[in-house]
């Protein structure tokens, strides 16, 4: 029940807020949305305001904004269809955008709930190497000249000595270098000299760490596209609802931390997925959108419309492909 319950969640908060991007800026730009609906399937709920109707249905997952003129061609001058080129492209970015959005934000609630570990000393153990040698309110600078630039650089220069380490701190504004004992922890086979850092939760560093992660998220990302069009990764690799599902059930079951960590970077990923230009995405929407601009009346748009059907039913199969093999991974 869990996991069905944060299953929903995950969808709602990929694919609402996608769509809500769509509507606003649809609306910013004047474009006439027919209907703006929050879940899918039958509607038990609407209300018309007026020229757009707001309905709730009954599959809570996702949603979607109904342009007219869209997928069809319409005389009506607010159509989608016949606003400028670069409206069309506000429009359409801004489901990404929103994706983009919900995971800067989700890591910066992540990083201001777990806190960034500084170098600056909170506690020393007593009993420990480091007790009336290091005193709380020290900064670390460098162990054995290597310059510690995070808390993770201390554990791990730390690792490589075998008695003493040479470790010069900042302390009321002077740099003194001290020499302190190493111990080795054999219940946890690392070597430790007895200090807990402090905790940074203010905002500016959350703000910081948050931004730093989603840019670490994209670099993965792309990496990830590059083996996927490179045949470095097949598609046996990619999972549907079905697996997202099951991925949703082993992460819940790791804590609440790990679940956003996932909602993040699936966010993330439906962004970068739906950028792709291939048809029916908002990517391929856009790639018609310049193309239509630089060749004028070439290309109609009954023609795009075909084009972006036949993109749908190919990422269908797609889609039924994968979570066949989803299906076939759990069984």
């Amino acid at each position: 029940m869990k996991t069905a319950i944060l299953a929903i969640l995950l969808f709602c908060v990929l694919i609402f807020p996608h769509e809500l991007g769509h509507f606003v800026v649809a609306k910013m730009c004047k474009v006439q949305v027919n209907e703006f609906a929050l879940g899918m399937g039958p509607a038990i709920f609407k209300k018309q305001r007026g020229e757009t109707l707001y309905s709730l249905r009954a599959i809570p997952i996702g949603g979607y904004c109904a342009m007219e003129g869209e997928n069809e061609e319409s005389e009506n001058p607010r159509a989608f269809n016949n606003k400028k080129a670069w409206q069309k492209i506000c429009v359409l970015v801004a489901g990404s955008f929103m994706n983009v959005l919900i995971c800067v934000v989700i890591m910066i609630i992540m990083a201001a709930s777990t806190g960034t570990a500084t170098t600056i000393i909170d506690k020393v153990q007593e009993g420990m190497p480091a007790y009336g040698v290091i005193q709380e309110g020290d900064q670390i600078i460098d162990i054995d000249g290597k310059a510690v630039n995070t808390w993770n650089d201390v554990g791990e220069f730390l690792q490589g000595q075998d008695k003493t380490a040479r470790i010069t701190v900042l302390r009321d504004g002077n740099e003194q270098t001290l020499k302190v004992n190493v111990k080795l922890d054999e219940e946890a086979n690392r070597k430790v000299i007895g200090i807990t850092c402090k905790v940074d939760k203010s905002l500016g560093t959350s703000l910081s760490r948050g931004i730093k992660a989603t840019g670490q998220m994209c670099v993965t990302m792309v990496d990830s596209l590059a083996m996927l069009f490179t045949g470095r990764a097949g598609m046996d690799d990619l999972a549907g609802p079905v697996g997202l599902i099951s991925i949703v059930g082993q992460t819940s079951s790791l804590g609440l931390m790990y679940f956003f960590y996932l909602m993040a970077f699936i966010s993330l990923n439906l962004a970068f997925v739906n950028m792709l230009p291939f048809p029916a995405l908002d990517g391929g929407r856009i790639l018609f959108v310049i193309i239509r601009k630089v060749t004028g009346k070439m290309i109609t748009d009954e023609m795009e419309g075909t084009v972006h059907t036949i993109g749908m039913l190919l990422l269908l199969a797609l889609m039924f492909y994968i979570t066949w093999n989803d299906i076939v991974r759990l069984l």
